[in-house]
Parts: C-alpha cells; sequence; structure tokens
C-alpha cells in the first residue's frame, strides 16, 4: 500500500495494475486463512454466526471502499486521501490481527509444491471426492457467479434501462451489500446456529422471485430524458419497488451463501481446511470470468440488461434442486 500510494502520487498507470495484481496475491493467502481459522476458534455452534459476521464485515469493507475512492478521488487532494487511507486501513488491518488467537498449524510439516499447476490439480482432486464439501464449493461459486452478473452491470442498468447516473449505480451497491450483510447475519438466527442446508432451497426461491420483482418494478419505471442523481431516482414511487427487488435478492443472496460455508469448513479437516479455501478461491475466480462470458454472450444477442437478470434468476430457479442436493439438504445435514 505505501507503494500503491507512490503510484498514486506520480499517476503511474502500470505500476498501479501490477500493485493490483500483487493485490490480488495477498489476497489468495488472505481469504484461505481468514475462513479456515474459524473453526479452531469458534464452537460448532458458532459457526454459522461467526461465517455470517465474516460475510457481512467483507460486503461493508467493500461498500466503504467503494464509497470512499468514488467521493475522495474527486476531491482536490483526492489521491492524497486515498493514499492516505490505503496505507492507514493496511495499518489498523495489522494492528487488528495481532489480537487474532493463536491457531496452530495443522499440518506443519507439509512440503509446499512451487508448481502452480501440479498443486492445483493436486487440491481440486483431493476436494472432488469428498461430495458435501465440493458441493458447498459449487454452490458458493454460483452465488459469486450470479453476484458477479449483478454488481457487474449495476452501472449498466442504472443509465440503460432507469435513466440514473452514476450516483443511483452507487446506491444500488449499497443496497446490495447492505442486504447480503442483513441475510448473512439473519442466517444465524434462522438456524439458531445449526450449521445445516435447510434454507438453501428457501434462499434460491427467494433469489428468482427477486428478479422477477426487479424485472416488474423496472418494467414500470419513470423514463427520464436525462440521467437524474440518487434524489430524484428515490423521488420516484417505482424506484422503491426496485430497491426493495435488490435488497431482498442480496438478503436471499447472504441467506444461501453463509450456510454453504459452515458446511464446508466442518466437513473439512484440518489439515486441509486451508488448501478446501483455496479450492474455493480457485472455482470463484472461473464462476466470475465465466459471469463475464456469459454477460458479454448475451448482449451479442442484444438482450437488455433486465432481461438477462431474469434469465439468470429463471437458470437459478432450475437449479435449485441441484443446489438444494449440494447443500446436503437431503440427508438432513
Amino acid at each position: 500500500m505505501v507503494l500503491t500510494a507512490v503510484a498514486f502520487h506520480y499517476v503511474n498507470l502500470w505500476g498501479l495494475v501490477v500493485l493490483l495484481f500483487f493485490m490480488g496475491a495477498q489476497s489468495t493467502f488472505f481469504g484461505p486463512l481468514k475462513f479456515s481459522i474459524l473453526p479452531q476458534h469458534l464452537k460448532d455452534d458458532e459457526l454459522v454466526a461467526g461465517n455470517g459476521l465474516v460475510s457481512a464485515g467483507t460486503y461493508i469493507a467493500i461498500l466503504s471502499g467503494t464509497l470512499c475512492g468514488g467521493l475522495f478521488i474527486l476531491s482536490a487532494h483526492g489521491r492524497e486521501y486515498i493514499s492516505a487511507g490505503v496505507v492507514g486501513v493496511s495499518v489498523l488491518g495489522y494492528a487488528a490481527s495481532m489480537y487474532i488467537p493463536k491457531a496452530e498449524a495443522p499440518a506443519p510439516d507439509m512440503k509446499i509444491d512451487w508448481n502452480a499447476f501440479r498443486s492445483t490439480w493436486g487440491i481440486l482432486s483431493y476436494v472432488m471426492p469428498n461430495k458435501p464439501v465440493f458441493g458447498s464449493v459449487l454452490g458458493i461459486s454460483w452465488f459469486w457467479f450470479l453476484g458477479a452478473v449483478f454488481l457487474a452491470q449495476f452501472p449498466t442498468f442504472s443509465k440503460d434501462i432507469l435513466g440514473g447516473n452514476e450516483q443511483v449505480s452507487t446506491l444500488f451497491l449499497v443496497i446490495f451489500s447492505v442486504g447480503v450483510g442483513f441475510g448473512s447475519t439473519l442466517c444465524n438466527r434462522l438456524l439458531h446456529g445449526r450449521v445445516s442446508g435447510r434454507l438453501v432451497p428457501l434462499a434460491c426461491i427467494g433469489i428468482s422471485a427477486s428478479t422477477v420483482l426487479l424485472y416488474i418494478f423496472s418494467m414500470f419505471a419513470v423514463k427520464y430524458d436525462v440521467l437524474v442523481g440518487a434524489i430524484d431516482f428515490v423521488a420516484a414511487p417505482s424506484s422503491w419497488g426496485i430497491m426493495l427487488g435488490l435488497f431482498l435478492l442480496a438478503a436471499s443472496g447472504g441467506i444461501f451463501s453463509v450456510p454453504m460455508y459452515a458446511i464446508m469448513q466442518s466437513k473439512s479437516s484440518d489439515e486441509h481446511r486451508a488448501r478446501v479455501v483455496a479450492c474455493l478461491n480457485i472455482l470463484d475466480s472461473f464462476g466470475m470470468v465465466l459471469s463475464a462470458v456469459f454477460t458479454a454472450v448475451m448482449l451479442m444477442f442484444n438482450i437488455s440488461i433486465i432481461n438477462i437478470f431474469l434469465i439468470i434468476g429463471g437458470i437459478n430457479l432450475l437449479l435449485t434442486p441441484l443446489l438444494s442436493r449440494l447443500a446436503g439438504v437431503e440427508s438432513g445435514s
């Protein structure tokens, strides 16, 4: 982040691109670690709540960073504010990590395979035979596929379908992030701390129903001759239906994903849990790439964004029985 601050100061685009790559590489360490140590510090009846808080905190952080970045960069000293912010957040994150209880390495003698392709295949080969774990991994990847489609298309959706400017797309991001956080924390209350996939079918139906609600209200939305801001958009009664649809969609996504994380962690052995989460990251990335390809193909056939959302909702509904089996609902887990 110190190097990022320097790159911002000198407006070095390629430096920022390289540093962005290293931030992604750093995340491949951070993600598996933060999820894999939860079972070491939490009881079984606390695992769903812990995952809910991590998911909610993640989306709040994404929301805060997006809002602060967009607001600060437009100010007179935007680059300085952002530079101070990223370095400051890094320092605070490091300080907070010092308070994490010590977690012993479950496999301290494990040898690292530096062949990226062989080690990646090794991770996938280990996870695939473990049906509850691999099912949960596939379910979470589907969640990220859905999320990537919606998040990436918010600017186009707000502009081309609703006639809103960047303020409206930012509003949608806020609603989506708060919705996922709400659903993630509500999930623990609904499950009473039990690691179970029984809410997955209802969450899937909620996601699909929300896309239909979003589609209906978008069709009846006020059409503006010029791009309007968030205040003018919220003033229209039909806009509240759109915002409700987005909120319910995101909340259903949170209820869908949190049990999947808990099942994945509880069914993984201590020695392989971090590598299981690494497998999840690999498939999540693949799912997000597929979402971009899927959206690009839909747009090639001149399918509008709102119709793409509706198609996604329909596919999700068709996949509900499969996603329920992946969560182990039929086995009562």
